[in-house]
């Protein structure tokens, strides 16, 4: 039984070791305001610090949650386009360009914060646009502040669209033009609240997926070239 609850305990926190270094940081910023709080309330006998201290508590565990960056190694065949974030899908439509669909993907606080290649290829373009700052599931949040990633890959171009949400309002990048990706690897992260966006050809991809699906970047096969 106990060999049970351990393997139990592993499992549920597992996730604390694969917390991003940005987040390990703010954590423990947090963490040292909850003990301030904590010595300030001991020092002045006066309690209404322990709740403050305790609040402080509960935003490390919060913000260490929220940092995680979990690893995913699924196979895909040479036609299968994956997700590039966690989340919900909000819609699957045209936009602008009658050639392209839009796949605009929910990320709420609780999701995997971290974006993923959809698709092997190379960065053609980097375009970082100011803009608002909507709630990520507001139907006019594409007009929030963002940043656009362009991939040419062999069997076409792709792109993905990192979009900030109305809480916090950091997008961060980590690749570049004429840098070659694989299929599932790690591109960049958004904090907090947040939408992203995969953009993919209208005539050359059968999509497998739905409104309102819940989906995991880097496992969940989005379309199919044709």
């Amino acid at each position: 039984m106990l060999e049970d609850f351990i393997i139990t305990l592993k499992k549920t926190f597992a996730w604390v070791a694969t917390v991003l270094p940005q987040g390990i940081k703010l954590a423990i910023k947090v963490f040292a305001a909850a003990i301030v709080f904590c010595i300030l309330g001991l020092f002045f006998l006066d309690f209404i610090f322990m709740p403050l201290s305790s609040i402080c508590l509960i935003l490390t565990v919060f913000v260490l949650f929220f940092f995680r960056n979990p690893d995913r190694n699924a196979e895909f065949n040479g036609s299968e386009i994956t997700a590039p974030a966690d989340g919900t899908i909000l819609s699957i439509r045209t936009e602008g360009d009658p050639n392209t669909v839009v796949i605009r993907m929910f990320l709420s606080i609780f999701n995997v914060h971290v974006q993923r290649a959809p698709f092997t290829g190379e960065v053609a373009e980097t375009k970082y646009t100011k803009g608002s700052f909507l709630f990520a599931n507001n139907p006019n949040a594409d007009r929030n502040e963002r940043n656009l990633i362009v991939f040419n890959t062999e069997k076409g171009q792709i792109s993905i669209e990192q979009i900030t949400g109305a809480i916090a309002r950091r997008i961060e990048c980590w690749v570049e033009k004429g840098q070659k990706v694989d299929i599932g690897q790690r591109v960049g992260f958004i904090r907090f609240g947040s939408q992203v966006a995969l953009y993919l050809p209208k005539d050359k991809v059968t999509l497998t997926v739905k409104e309102g699906q819940c989906v995991q970047g880097g496992l969940t096969v989005m379309g199919i070239w044709r």
